[in-house]
């Protein structure tokens, strides 16, 4: 059986009509090397970890800001989510294919949440809490290049030849911003593409980026930003002591316009200055030690 929605009636589950708060006990062990009359053993213990979560309950109308919107991952997932918004359907070689969200965590997954008169009952993974309709995403972001997200699209050549025609009318108006560009942190093919760039210090860099993000936000009039990292990976930043090992030297680093930065560092630096979430989609290490200390 299926079942659209439900709520958890639990002593570690509270509604109010602003948010669900939540307990959970997470189970683990712990591992000690401890001295036991005169011999070193080493003993495993159970622990539990006590986590608590407060979701808001308002479903904020979302912007999501893409760093390289224009590259093959940018353009494919604009397209996907148009043509799912438009209810678009195109031919391809075997037959004529509908938009959907098949293969999304969130949109396509189900659940099982108990049984019901012998019954395996299941729910929508979306269903869990509330949360945005990609349908309703408002999309933007910066790239090095400055191809509308049509031909961008059409670049990349993902998509079917049919969609990518029905989705030109919506996407040649998307423009990318100008991005941050640092060849010596990406793949040398690059450069070629570079004509859409962010100048000045690194400082000014990420003063502009924050700038980007809180005119987006204003101008699209959406209640939260999140910044996703779609661009190339970049090679891994150099860890040095008193350069990146923690937030005070980083700062200090971004004053003296310091190399060894990398673009993606500075966009998350934007992100934590104007509060806002930055998901690194590359593994790269933009989240260096700075970050936490």
């Amino acid at each position: 059986m299926f079942i659209e929605k439900f709520k958890v009636e639990s002593p570690n589950v509270v509604y109010t009509e602003t948010e669900i708060q939540s307990v959970y006990n997470y189970q683990t062990t712990e591992l000690v090397y401890e001295d036991r009359n005169g011999n070193y053993e080493w003993v495993v213990r159970p622990k539990t970890v006590k986590y608590e979560f407060k979701t808001d309950t308002h479903v904020p109308k979302l912007g999501v800001m893409l760093v390289g919107w224009g590259g093959n991952n940018g353009s494919t997932l604009t397209g996907g989510v148009v043509a799912n918004r438009e209810g678009i359907s195109w031919a391809t070689k075997d037959k004529v294919q509908q938009a959907n969200y098949f293969g999304s965590l969130t949109q396509a997954s189900t659940i099982r949440v108990g049984s019901f008169n012998g019954e395996e009952i299941y729910a929508p993974f979306k269903s869990l809490l509330p949360m945005v309709n990609p349908d309703d995403i408002v999309f933007g972001g910066w790239d090095i290049s400055d191809m509308n997200l049509a031909d961008a699209m059409a670049r990349a050549k993902v998509l079917d030849i049919d969609l990518q025609k029905q989705l030109r009318p919506y996407m040649e108006s998307m423009v990318p911003l100008p991005g941050i560009y640092d060849p010596d942190f990406i793949a040398a093919n690059q450069g070629s593409r570079a004509n859409n760039v962010i100048k000045g210090t690194k400082k000014e860099q990420v003063q502009q980026i924050g700038k980007d993000i809180r005119e987006f936000k204003e101008k699209n009039k959406v209640d939260k930003v999140v910044v996703l990292w779609t661009a190339n990976t970049e090679r891994y930043s150099n860890v040095v002591v008193g350069l990146n090992d923690t937030m005070e030297n980083l700062l200090a680093s971004l004053e003296r316009d310091e190399a060894e930065i990398s673009p993606s560092t500075l966009y998350a630096l934007a992100c934590v200055f104007e509060n806002v979430p930055f998901i690194n989609g590359s593994p790269q290490n933009t989240f260096v030690p700075g970050f936490y200390h």
